[in-house]
């Protein structure tokens, strides 16, 4: 399904050698070919091919995830474009494509959106957009930039870009939900998230934000399963699970408001995160370890503070503001004419579900959904205490000098080792000070590059045995 790299790839592609000292040659592994007769050349390029081959061992996918991870912007990319190609000149096709790229089920008497199946098509678009994004722009942005500003290793480059990306989206979107928020009758007034409930229709800004919040952890669900595991994985996917369910159901019960509050208050802390990370890449330790206190101050007071005074608020409100019943569209009214409540039906737990494939039909409340919603957030709840506790480790590793690691990041440090390793052998095979040749100091050891090549000319030549037949 996709191209492995052969060790011709990675030879073609292999950074140019240091030239010995004073030459004006060109530096390239060979620089001067005549010097071998042409069954010598050849014998050296085929050591130097299973030398390559060795350290750049071709990378078949095993499975769906592989080839996912491979083409994460090659996908995306054909797939916009295929879908842009017949938007533009299939005349017939526009009443379905244009569901992808706008939002459906528009109420001309309100001037705002309900919900509906046609929602599904957007909500695709973005999750297809956002692996295209993120992949294109951590690999031709990010990295670059990480490079260009002194970070060398391939992993922390590619940890660097995947912080980075989290930073760009959750300065967008907690930005566009602190707006919404803020321009809100139920701003700062918790009771105010349940009344005029159930309100069918949303400005379009809500539901932009509450779809592409909904895509974006579906994405991340994606992204969670496709790359290499890290030791929180599980609590990672169990949380993203439980936000999509959370996200998915107060759009469904048209309880976005009470979204909109929960989805600020985490993605603060979110903020602060991932910058705090790429400081630590970029080796500004102190600027680091500020904001990791501020971090751990924000995410005490959002996620534990103001948190549990929203579950508070839903458990007391909740109740209190919606009557317990069932709410119908009359058969010549429109979504915003509902009329109720109805006594809820005595058996089965149907009626519940109606909204999540009859957009149209009944709308259901009861004590059910108010303590479904606050075992979700409790679970929530319970993951962030557990990550607190791993905060306040690193807090006390602060205050003990040794700096604001992430604890979860151990497997990272691991697979860095194995690089320093590779390094050290590459330091160990220079000849020895009494041929002439110095060996180079840890300190001043140039980064690996992609290849995994970085000797100096003679010392890969050496490595691969044609070192006695140049001059």
């Amino acid at each position: 399904m996709s191209e492995c790299h052969t060790a011709q790839d990675a030879f073609e592609h292999a950074p140019a050698m240091m030239a010995p000292t004073g030459s004006s040659t060109p530096a390239t592994p060979f620089s001067k070919p005549s010097t071998l007769p042409p069954q010598s050349q050849s014998l050296c390029r085929d050591n130097l091919d299973r030398w390559l081959l060795k350290r750049n061992p071709p990378r078949c996918p095993k499975n769906l995830a592989d080839w996912l991870l491979d083409h994460q912007i090659e996908i995306p990319l054909n797939l916009l474009a295929l879908l842009i190609v017949n938007h533009l000149f299939v005349p017939r096709a526009r009443q379905h494509t244009s569901k992808f790229f706008s939002l459906s089920h528009y109420n001309p008497n309100t001037g705002r959106y309900a919900i509906g199946d046609g929602d599904f098509y957007f909500l695709g678009f973005c999750v297809v957009l956002y692996t295209g994004l993120r992949a294109g722009i951590m690999k031709y942005i990010l990295a670059p930039l990480a490079t260009h500003w002194g970070i060398s290793k391939r992993k922390d480059i590619t940890r660097f870009s995947e912080q980075a990306w989290l930073l760009c989206y959750y300065s967008v979107f907690w930005t566009l939900g602190l707006y919404i928020y803020g321009t809100s009758k139920y701003y700062l007034n918790l009771r105010e998230m349940f009344t005029d409930w159930p309100t069918r229709d949303l400005p379009g800004l809500t539901k932009v934000y509450i779809l592409g919040q909904w895509a974006f952890w579906l994405q991340q669900i994606l992204v969670l399963n496709i790359e290499a595991r890290r030791k929180d994985h599980w609590q990672m996917l169990a949380h993203h699970l439980v936000t999509v369910v959370l996200i998915s159901t107060a759009y469904a019960l048209h309880l976005t408001r009470v979204a909109n509050l929960v989805l600020i208050l985490m993605d603060v802390v979110d903020i602060f995160f991932p910058l705090a990370k790429c400081l630590k890449y970029l080796g500004y330790t102190t600027a680091r370890d500020i904001l990791f206190g501020v971090f751990m101050l924000a995410w005490f007071l959002a996620r534990h503070v103001c948190y549990l005074l929203t579950m508070w608020g839903i458990w007391k409100y909740m109740p209190e503001t919606i009557a317990e019943g069932c709410y119908h569209i009359p058969a010549s009214g429109t979504q915003d004419s509902l009329q109720g409540p109805t006594p809820l039906p005595v058996h089965g737990w149907s009626h519940l579900w109606t909204p999540f494939y009859n957009p149209t039909g009944p709308i259901c409340y009861s004590d059910g959904i108010r303590w479904g919603f606050l075992g979700a957030l409790g679970f929530l709840q319970l993951l962030t205490v557990l990550w607190f506790v791993l905060i306040v480790k690193v807090a006390v590793r602060v205050v003990q000098g040794i700096g604001a690691d992430d604890i979860r990041s151990d497997d990272e440090e691991e697979d860095e080792m194995d690089v320093e390793e590779d390094e050290n052998e590459m330091v160990k095979l220079s000849p020895s000070p009494s041929s002439g040749w110095k060996r180079r100091a840890a300190g001043s050891r140039r980064p690996a590059s992609s290849s995994g090549v970085s000797f100096d000319r003679k010392e890969l030549l050496s490595r691969i045995g044609c070192e006695k037949q140049v001059d």
